[in-house]
């Protein structure tokens, strides 16, 4: 049950394994590579609202109960259509003080797949230097903790982790092809899901999937090596959910361009007509819409221009507006309302 994952702190115990078993590659994954998600990376955050006070039960690490306090509430939207609550600790004394936590967290939760932010209903946010925790849908942050991974630059990945036991671990941690796949691995992927098999090993695997599926750029060849020897069936039954990976990567045909142009959208968000400036004159090239998994909606050829509008008749939701000329292409999002 994911229920009980908020209560385990993310410690990595070296324990002594049977020496007939293979030793896992890592004792814990978010320390493989700090480069996976960055402060730079693409992020869903739309817009955060206060939402006033409210009382809300979260768990805290200090106490290692759960609490029920007075929380200063912010609503989050992403702009892939999901949303969240921050709830964040009166122990911040204020709600500017309290907006600056929720926004700076809103963000970087942002930065994760859709597929692990989609059962995040809360985002619990305190003061102190204890472990993350994921489970009870929500994401549970300690900010003095927060600092010590940020200095390392593993955030980012941790939140994945957690994140991972808040959207996944449910639906794959006892289903049938998880376990066989777990069973087919010669080994674990890190002492701490060979440790934790059930609760842990869903978590510390999927971070390490999208390393070799998405950034293998990223991780030495060493790395790459260990991970896809270790866990092979894992990394393919990862393959064969078909998750949403957005904003953490939208699709080959959006990622990677170097932005030549200049594009500027408006309005956006657009309701009916978007206007596109190109920032100097094309003498020939095409303007093409993407939905959100890149497939080519529509495509506009241009000459001597320096702008265009378009009719924007699609459904509610992101889309990208793709700039060709010659070898030169440019990318820039839009959200349609």
């Amino acid at each position: 049950m994911k229920f009980l994952y908020i209560l385990l702190p993310l410690l990595f115990i070296l324990n002594t394994v049977d020496s007939s078993a293979q030793e896992p590659p890592y004792s814990g994954t978010i320390f493989i590579n700090p480069d996976i998600i960055t402060e730079t990376s693409r992020t869903a955050f739309l817009s955060i609202t206060p939402a006033g006070r409210g009382e809300r039960m979260v768990f805290d690490r200090r106490t290692n109960k759960f609490e029920s306090i007075n929380a200063y509430l912010f609503d989050v939207v992403w702009d892939d259509g999901l949303t969240t609550e921050a709830i964040v600790n009166p122990e911040f004394e204020s709600e500017a003080n309290a907006l600056i936590e929720a926004d700076k967290y809103a963000r970087i939760v942002g930065q994760l797949p859709n597929c692990l932010r989609i059962d995040v209903d809360g985002i619990w946010i305190q003061k102190g230097i204890h472990s993350f925790g994921g489970g009870n849908r929500s994401i549970l942050i300690h900010t003095g903790q927060s600092e010590l991974y940020d200095k390392d630059g593993i955030l980012e990945e941790t939140l994945v982790h957690e994140a991972a036991h808040t959207s996944l671990d449910q639906y794959h941690a006892e289903a049938q092809g998880w376990l066989d796949a777990q069973k087919s691995d010669v080994n674990f992927i890190s002492t701490y899901a060979k440790d934790n098999p059930l609760r842990e090993d869903v978590a510390e695997s999927f971070l390490t999937w999208l390393m070799v599926r998405y950034r293998s750029n990223e991780i030495s060849t060493d790395d790459y090596d260990k991970i896809t020897e270790a866990i092979p069936n894992r990394l393919t039954y990862f393959d064969g959910l078909g998750l949403n990976l957005y904003p953490f990567e939208v699709s080959a045909s959006v990622n990677g361009f170097e932005n030549n142009f200049d594009l500027s959208l408006s309005p956006n968000p657009v309701v009916n007509k978007l206007n596109i400036g190109f920032g100097e004159s094309i003498i020939k090239g095409n303007i093409i819409v993407l939905s959100l998994d890149g497939r080519e909606l529509s495509r506009y050829d241009i000459m001597n221009q320096n702008e265009l509008q378009v009719d924007f008749n699609y459904k509610a939701g992101v889309y990208f507006i793709k700039l060709v000329n010659g070898k030169h292409e440019s990318v820039s999002k839009v959200i349609k309302y």
